[in-house]
């Protein structure tokens, strides 16, 4: 990528690392792979675990949707409301999605977490390493205090997910992706209960350059460590 446009844009310069995974911004050319990902197949075609019905959409609306999407959270992102959609590689191999959202975050210091695994990277603990990821550059980078997500009652793997990371249930809520009304079940996560838990070691650069985008105060360029235990937990 030209440098030009990482110093115009730094967030194309922002990169997560855990154990296995590398979480950071597609390029144009890398969303048309996640978007081929996406619609190689997330989920079961009985089974919708998105509160908007995104996935089975038909071509050609769901390859300019899905672009769509990308480009309107890049050029509508403003310190005050920002959506940062991360792809996730492992090995060079790019096998989903992890997203972190927050508004008004140097007021509430609140984010919003959601992610997709390609059908093929699932049940081999993906999800949990990119969700743990994404919390701790949250938490320990950003200085969240809370952190929420929200899932369908039978989504098992998100539910299981957020219990394994130590989030608390936080009541039920509902969503209609396909124009019936189904439960959710939501989770909060304290940056309290966060820290009082072995944490996953990630490493992050590229953070300096664009600490003002997430709206916080701008701190000397360095690479950022985290994690209490230098491991971190996996699902088998």
């Amino acid at each position: 990528m030209d440098a030009r446009i990482k110093t115009a844009w730094p967030m194309f310069a922002l990169r997560i690392r855990s154990e296995r995974l590398v979480l950071r911004l597609p390029k144009d050319d890398e969303l048309v792979a996640l978007m081929a990902l996406a619609k190689a197949g997330i989920h079961p075609a009985r089974e919708m675990p998105f509160g908007i019905a995104w996935s089975t959409r038909p071509s050609p609306a769901f390859e300019r949707e899905f672009l769509q999407y990308h480009w309107l959270m890049r050029a509508t992102w403003k310190p005050e409301d920002w959506w940062l959609n991360l792809m996730v590689e492992r090995d060079g191999d790019l096998i989903g999605s992890q997203s972190l959202h927050a508004e008004q975050f140097a007021i509430t210091r609140t984010v919003e977490t959601g992610s997709w695994l390609g059908h093929a990277y699932q049940g081999r603990g993906f999800g949990k390493e990119m969700r743990a990821a994404i919390l701790a550059f949250a938490f320990d980078q950003l200085g969240a205090h809370v952190a929420t997500t929200e899932a369908f009652l039978d989504n098992a793997a998100s539910n299981g997910v957020s219990r394994s990371l130590g989030y608390r249930e936080n009541g039920l809520g509902s969503l209609a992706p396909e124009g019936v009304a189904r439960d959710t079940r939501r989770f909060r996560l304290t940056a309290e209960d966060w820290h009082a838990r072995p944490r996953p070691a990630i490493t992050v650069d590229g953070l300096a350059a664009c600490r003002d985008l997430f709206g916080m105060p701008p701190k000397s360029a360095r690479v950022a460590k985290t994690g209490r235990t230098g491991k971190i937990g996996v699902e088998p």
